[in-house]
């Protein structure tokens, strides 16, 4: 426990190193998505869009200025997990950047595997677009981001919107992001990792992958480490803990980023496991973390004098 952040130590001892297996599944996907008290003054409301995928909007009170945006992902590894999860984070993120939120409810694997869960975000994307006015957003800053298997879905979605010739992100705000089905292959030091282990890792790739995780043939809107060509993508902020079994594959990603041109800003947290803000919302290393990423997003929408 030495190893661990100071903060997070008490938690690091109870928490399980594998939540999510084939025999928690069920159980996981029975229960209600855990959800906490929203701020004050912010309001969900949800919406039913074309196709059949929901979203939340999470909001303050009304402004007569046109608002920046974050398309808000939640995690879970593909397999579980709902918007409504997110809803007192997505408040946070509301309150602190004077921004409409639009988290999304898409399809899980196994039974909706790739590209369902991507399509289903994507559609919010282009919602967010399309009725920018009416929803009072300024469709020039809005921003995608996820955490976990939804900063994987982020990832993916910028590179899906950007083949597509669509309007760019601001921001790719990628929080401990699942990017990488290759990670199942490689030996890893579980000794510290809680929460999501490596036979999570690999059952969900598994349920959301049309091949094996791994195996050749994984197309990258899949899995976005996968890609080659990484230029012409939209600034990234990429956040994850050492203590993460995503720590290798997230810091590559952005390495690989930086490479080919692209601004990119990294927060790496010392003793911190998966999940860790999640658990500890409160803990002063969760707000630090969570800080850092309300100022990416406000230098993304023109709300600061530069990079801090």
């Amino acid at each position: 426990m030495s190893d661990v952040h100071p903060d997070l130590r008490t938690a690091a001892r109870f928490l399980p190193r594998t939540l999510v297996s084939a025999w928690t599944l069920p159980l996981l996907r029975a229960l209600p998505p855990p959800s906490g008290p929203l701020p004050t003054g912010v309001t969900v409301t949800e919406r039913a869009l074309p196709g059949g995928v929901r979203v939340r909007i999470v909001s303050g009170p009304p402004s007569a200025a046109a608002r920046p945006a974050l398309l808000w992902i939640h995690g879970g590894g593909y397999v579980i997990g709902a918007a409504r999860q997110d809803d007192a984070l997505c408040g946070r993120f509301a309150q602190a950047l004077d921004a409409v939120v639009v988290s999304v409810d898409y399809r899980l694997a196994p039974r909706h595997p790739y590209p369902a869960a991507l399509d289903d975000v994507l559609a919010a994307y282009t919602f967010v677009h399309e009725e920018a006015r009416a929803l009072g957003i300024d469709p020039a800053r809005v921003a995608i981001g996820g955490a976990s298997a939804g900063g994987g879905l982020a990832a993916a979605l910028v590179l899906r919107v950007h083949d597509a010739g669509l309007p760019a992100p601001a921001l790719q705000l990628l929080v401990y992001p699942m990017l990488d089905d290759r990670t199942v292959s490689r030996e890893v030091d579980a000794t510290h990792h809680r929460v999501w282990s490596p036979t999570s890792n690999r059952l969900g790739w598994t349920a959301y992958l049309p091949v094996a995780p791994g195996s050749d043939g994984v197309p990258d809107h899949a899995a976005a480490a996968r890609r080659a060509d990484l230029h012409g993508l939209p600034p990234a902020w990429v956040g994850v803990g050492t203590h993460d079994l995503f720590h290798d594959e997230d810091l590559a990603y952005a390495a690989r980023l930086r490479a080919a041109g692209v601004d990119v800003t990294t927060e790496v947290v010392e003793g911190a496991f998966h999940g860790f803000d999640q658990v500890l919302p409160g803990a002063q290393v969760s707000r630090a973390f969570f800080g850092s990423q309300v100022r990416a997003l406000q230098h993304a929408f023109g709300r600061d004098s530069g990079r801090r």
